[in-house]
């Protein structure tokens, strides 16, 4: 894979030096896009005049398709444009949807306002779908992997990532929630825009920092000769017919070290056994110069097996997005329910309570990785601490917990609404403190420090190196389908509870049942942590070898 991967400069590039500059244009991106999401079912509701399901079901729609637009975005970066390339295009469309946004508000006339807004957003979901999927890659591509210190500070950059984007969201919360609310929603837009401009520049000026990966063509070709391959030998076996197999690399499929020459392949695995067909060297191979939609390599065909047992853990985390949406949902409007007063005249906005989320990852991240991986790397003597799996894991379990507390939180304030006749009431405020809430958004920041950062080394790791950012691009769209499947449990909630007579999602939420959603949610939690821990229990990490044929194990 050396053209593939191929670095510039390798010595005197990458880096943090190069990394900081990448994470600056994510920070904007993320100030941007929080900054718009933690309070747009506020701007629908109340300046649209949209229902809160409804809002509901158009954010979790747009955030949905944001998160589905990467896979395309990941194709061309890998196949066509590179990631370098691939970033600095779609900033640029992504800035276009944001200047947009102000626009609506201002210069639109009132009937043409949604439309308009609408577009805005779904430009910048295809400026997401190109930036999302490279920008994380292209940041941990600065870092080498045969370097043991570079290694190392790899490891640290997946946490630290994080932690910037939820900086970035978390200003974007505790700031432009006050200006949207208490100036105007242009002035907010505005700002938004202006960040995006600036990291831009600041992305342009780290250029000769950079270490540029050079797109090697469609890496879908190279999963589609594999499967073509081995169907067209699936009668042969080699140990029954004493074929040999075909390991021999070309230069372009071969990883080459940051620091040597030393060359890393992928070693041979015994799982999805039948795509080894595709090595078998027949007498026709023999007989002719090597047609790779008829004979492929070991290492092509473990490219493809790594892909393939990343599918079932990208099912089993569906759920688990699903229930990160509600953060800019329902927690919102629940929360603009109850008394959030401080002193006398002081009132907290419901979506400022999204930066507990915020600075809950902020103190646990640090703590995790100089803490908690130093302490349990002496028991597990696991570079990590422990696995990405493992991560993934406990964030789950967290996040399953979180359901259940946030179910008791609203039958608790539905039981104050009753007790002090405020059920047809929606626009007063319930005498309980907003306080309550805070266990169920630290939880949320908790699971966040486990599986997000969790999904996000692990797409990244257990890939191909040639198909690194599509991996990117498969762990954000498993982000956007569980949009989607929000979006699908919450029409089927409104249908089933509106047929039997008590509909639990309606607009009065002290007529709704929003605590018995929570607690579906809950339930279908559960089913599919013990569907994650299964699949977990049975996960192959990616093995490399040397050319000296040692078996390195990379998790």
């Amino acid at each position: 894979m050396a053209d593939s991967t191929s670095l510039i400069n390798k010595r005197t590039k990458g880096g943090w030096n190069a990394a900081l500059f990448i994470i600056v244009v994510e920070i904007a991106e993320r100030f941007a896009f929080y900054g718009l999401a933690s309070n747009l079912i506020t701007f629908l509701t109340n300046e649209l005049g949209q229902s809160t399901a409804t809002a509901a079901k158009n954010i979790n729609t747009w955030i949905g398709v944001s998160c589905m637009f990467p896979i395309l975005g990941a194709f061309l970066a890998d196949s066509i444009l590179g990631r370098f390339k691939t970033v600095l295009l779609t900033s640029f469309i992504y800035l276009l949807g944001i200047v947009m946004l102000p626009l609506s508000v201002t210069v639109v006339a009132r009937r043409m306002r949604e439309k308009v807004f609408f577009m805005a957003l779904y430009v910048m979901a295809v400026g997401e779908g190109g930036h999302k999927p490279c920008v994380m890659t292209f940041a941990a591509d600065q870092f080498g992997e045969a370097n043991a210190e570079e290694k190392a500070a790899k490891t640290s950059f997946f946490n630290y990532w994080y932690m910037a984007i939820v900086l970035a969201s978390s200003i974007a919360v505790l700031a432009l929630i006050f200006i949207q609310e208490r100036v105007s929603w242009s002035l907010g837009f505005s700002i938004i825009a202006g960040s995006v401009v600036i990291a831009i520049v600041i992305f342009l000026i780290g250029i000769p920092k950079y270490r540029k990966q050079v797109p090697v063509g469609s890496p879908f070709t190279r999963v589609a000769q594999v499967m073509v391959a081995a169907l067209k030998k699936w009668r042969l076996s080699s140990t029954r017919h004493h074929y040999g197999l075909c390991y021999e690399e070309e230069d372009e499929h071969k990883l080459e070290s940051t620091n040597s020459n030393q060359v890393y392949l992928l070693a041979r695995t015994n799982q999805f056994r039948f795509l080894d067909k595709a090595t078998i060297i027949d007498e026709i191979d023999h007989n002719k110069n090597r047609n790779p939609w008829r004979l492929c390599t070991v290492n092509q065909v473990e490219e493809v097996k790594l892909i393939l047992r990343l599918i079932p853990i990208w099912i089993s985390l569906i759920m688990f997005c699903a229930t990160l949406t509600q953060l800019n949902t329902f927690f919102l409007k629940q929360g603009s329910m109850m008394d959030r007063t401080i002193g006398n005249h002081f009132t907290i906005p419901p979506a400022a309570f999204q930066s507990i989320v915020g600075v809950t990852i902020l103190i646990l991240i640090p703590l995790y990785d100089r803490v908690f991986v130093p302490m349990v790397r002496k028991i597990t003597n696991h570079h990590s601490g422990i696995t990405s799996l493992q991560r993934i894991g406990v964030g789950l379990f967290v996040a399953t917990f979180n359901m259940v507390i946030c179910g008791l939180v609203e039958a608790k304030r539905l039981k104050v609404a009753r007790d002090h006749g405020l059920i047809d009431s929606p626009k007063e405020v319930v005498p309980m403190s907003s306080l309550w809430l805070l266990p169920q958004y630290i939880l949320v920041g908790i699971g966040d420090v486990f599986t997000i950062v969790g999904m996000q080394e692990l797409f990244y790791d257990q890939m191909p190196e040639t198909m690194r950012s599509i991996g990117a691009a498969i762990f954000i769209s498993v982000v956007g389908v569980g949009s989607f499947v929000s979006t699908g449990i919450i029409s089927t909630v409104q249908t089933i509870s509106k047929s039997h007579g008590e509909e639990w999602l309606v607009n009065n939420l002290n007529r709704a049942h929003l605590d018995y959603y929570y607690w579906i949610i809950a339930s279908l939690n559960a089913v599919s942590l013990c569907f994650y821990l299964f699949i977990a229990n049975h996960f192959l990490y990616k093995k490399l070898q040397d050319k000296d044929d040692d078996v390195e194990s990379e998790r």
